[in-house]
């Protein structure tokens, strides 16, 4: 968010109408996409007050911090936002796997292979 305060970036975010925008998480050091999740205005600044991320989950309709409860957790380096304002970057340092499956990303089987 370089030359802008979060204050400023934060009401130019584009929610959809379920209030959220969607989220890549990448690891930091590889550049390896790890995984796709929600964020809320209310997640996303508790991402940013944790230096962890932290999700709304869909399914359980409820704040979920990454790695609570598996200690798989995703300590944050920094957070992007795309030209249009409707999605973030979060780059991160895992501590685990991304993916709920045990592995190390959840975009682990292709459509392409034989």
């Amino acid at each position: 968010m370089q030359g802008e305060s979060v204050e400023q970036v934060l009401p130019e975010l584009t929610y959809n109408e379920a209030g959220l925008v969607p989220c890549i998480v990448q690891d930091a050091e590889t550049g390896e996409v790890l995984m796709m999740a929600w964020m809320s205005a209310e997640s996303l600044a508790l991402t940013l007050e944790r230096g962890e991320t932290v999700f709304w989950s869909r399914s359980r309709q409820e704040l979920w911090h990454k790695g609570a409860t598996s200690g798989n957790t995703q300590k944050l380096v920094d957070l992007r936002y795309d030209c249009d304002a409707d999605c973030l970057l979060a780059q991160v340092h895992p501590a685990g796997p991304a993916c709920h499956t045990g592995e190390r990303t959840c975009f682990y089987r292709s459509l392409l292979e034989e």
